[in-house]
């Protein structure tokens, strides 16, 4: 196995076999002309008297002034190598700036990842291929694979630290510039359990690049691999090294991107319960996909309160941003508001929890006094357990759906305004005692949108995907929260690939009739977030 050493800084990288000094990627005359053919029986600059001379360094020599366009044997003449090299360089810049373009265009960490090891593998002319990233705390993350199945990665995973050629690219000091082997399952330089795994996997030759900046240091470790002996040409390797070069501060926008997210969402989740009570006869259950807060409109709570007389308060709502209509840009703020009112209207639960009207005329008044620029959403039901009697209002919010034996119905609430929207709040309870068996699902609006176009459709559907689901998932509120969020993404994924269809087809006519193509919307990310709760009466 061969290490290469990082380049210094001011070295300037040339094509291998030139002697012009002249990068792969430049076209000539940038740092300088060619040097001048050598006369006869004169050893080539830069190469020892005696070396075999290779086609390409007499491709790279330009001819002495006015000397023939062809040598006296009829050889072709010196300007068609200059050509060839002048064809093969920008063959290369156009290669390359199509894999960068790419590259720009990935959004997300994954997408920026999956894009090196595709062009990587293509530049190379590799197979398969291989990828950790550094982990905030210090070591490498779990791998990503190209050509590699998920127990080829597992296996992998096993090379101890001393062995790992991916350890040996992300050290602090002393990082080789690139590590290469012919053939890893023979190579004595690579450890046992390495050629072990190479034998058993059909890795032949290796090929692997740090990715590192100077300000971060290594940024994650690629390896390329071939299914036999092989070794990438000089040409290909820089056109390798170079694309690392760029890719490397883009990935580092993107994994710090990646750990502002994480860091969000963590805070986000902390904001709701981390578990949820299960009091004697009623069985709980709830999911959360949360919207990106680059995305979202708003933030989203679920709760399941404890109450000290033995009930339980089951509540869903929702935190608009700085207002109505407010778009993704007070996200963070509407969610550290949800955190507010959720604590809030867990007060208010404790001390009235039996008339939901009360507690949410408290919260009404709660965001018209210390949130005047939002409002929310909301459904909060008091839950009798061993009696099964449920008392509940809403404010603007989806109708709770009840799932019995005999299908699935929704619990009207009364028409009212959300939170904070009208000079006063007020609407009627309802109350209703369930059956034994029954679930009590409540939900936010994102649910219903992933089920339909409109808000009315998709509250049709999710009551249809209720009601059709199998008696075992009815009767288990965690198969149930599970079913419905597979039905919405299977209506959502529908409806999109129809929307795409559409858009296609429109493109199609605009084209046809010379007017500029319409711009498809299906692919149009999230806004909201996707609460479910779900409450069965044992």
């Amino acid at each position: 196995m061969t290490e290469s050493p990082p380049p210094s800084a001011s070295s300037e990288p040339v094509e291998p076999g030139g002697t012009s000094g002249l990068s792969v990627l430049d076209p000539p005359g940038f740092h300088g002309p060619a040097p001048a053919a050598p006369a006869a029986g004169q050893p080539s600059p830069g190469r020892p008297e005696g070396t075999d001379r290779r086609p390409e360094d007499d491709a790279g020599a330009s001819p002495a002034p006015g000397a023939p366009d062809a040598a006296p044997d009829g050889t072709a003449p010196a300007s068609t190598g200059v050509q060839d090299r002048l064809t093969g360089r920008l063959s290369d810049f156009a290669s390359l700036h199509e894999h960068t373009e790419r590259l720009v265009r990935a959004r997300g960490l994954g997408a920026t990842l999956d894009a090196v090891l595709a062009s990587g593998t293509a530049l190379l002319g590799a197979d398969r291929a291989l990828l950790v990233t550094v982990l905030p705390g210090g070591g490498p993350s779990q791998p990503l694979g190209l050509g590699l199945d998920r127990a080829s990665l597992g296996a992998l995973e096993t090379v101890p630290a001393d062995q790992s050629l991916l350890a040996r690219l992300l050290r602090e000091h002393d990082r080789p510039a690139e590590v290469r082997s012919h053939d890893l399952a023979e190579d004595p330089a690579i450890g046992a359990r390495l050629r072990e795994l190479a034998g058993q996997l059909g890795l032949g030759g290796c090929y692997g690049l740090p990715l590192a900046t100077e300000e971060d240091g290594p940024l994650a470790a690629a390896l390329w691999f071939y299914d036999g002996p092989a070794d990438p040409t000089d040409r290909r390797r820089e056109l390798a090294r170079r694309y690392s070069e760029v890719a490397a501060p883009l990935l580092a926008k993107q994994l710090d991107a990646e750990k502002v997210r994480r860091t969000t969402e963590a805070l986000r989740r902390g904001l709701l319960p981390d578990r949820l009570p299960q009091p004697a006869g009623l069985r709980l259950a709830a999911r959360l996909v949360p919207a990106g807060l680059d995305r979202s409109c708003g933030s989203d709570w679920y709760d399941a309160i404890p109450l000290p007389d033995g009930t339980v308060g089951l509540t869903v709502g929702s935190v608009s941003g700085d207002g109505p209509g407010a778009g993704p840009g007070s996200a963070p703020g509407a969610a550290a508001a949800m955190g507010r009112v959720r604590a809030a209207l867990r007060a208010y639960a404790v001390l009235e929890g039996e008339d939901p009207v009360s507690v949410l005329g408290d919260l009404e008044l709660l965001l018209k006094t210390t949130e005047p620029t939002r409002s929310a959403t909301a459904v909060y039901a008091w839950v009798e357990p061993e009696e099964r009697r449920v008392t509940l209002a809403g404010a603007g919010h989806c109708p709770p759906v009840l799932v019995t034996r005999y299908g699935a119905e929704f619990v009207e609430t009364s028409l009212s305004a959300p939170l904070g929207m009208l000079s006063c709040w007020e609407a009627p309870g309802v109350e209703f005692t369930a059956e034994r068996g029954d679930t009590l699902v409540l939900y936010t609006e994102g649910l219903t949108r992933r089920f339909g176009r409109t808000l009315h459709s998709g509250q049709a559907n999710l009551r249809r995907a209720a009601a059709d689901a199998p008696r075992d998932v009815r009767t288990d509120p965690e198969r149930l929260c599970a079913h419905l969020l597979a039905a919405a993404a299977e209506r959502d994924a529908d409806r999109r690939q129809r929307a795409d269809r559409r858009a296609a087809g429109q493109d199609h006519a605009d084209r046809d009739g010379g007017s500029s193509p319409r711009r498809s919307t299906a692919q149009a990310p999230a806004t909201d977030d996707l609460m479910l709760l779900a409450a069965r009466f044992e």
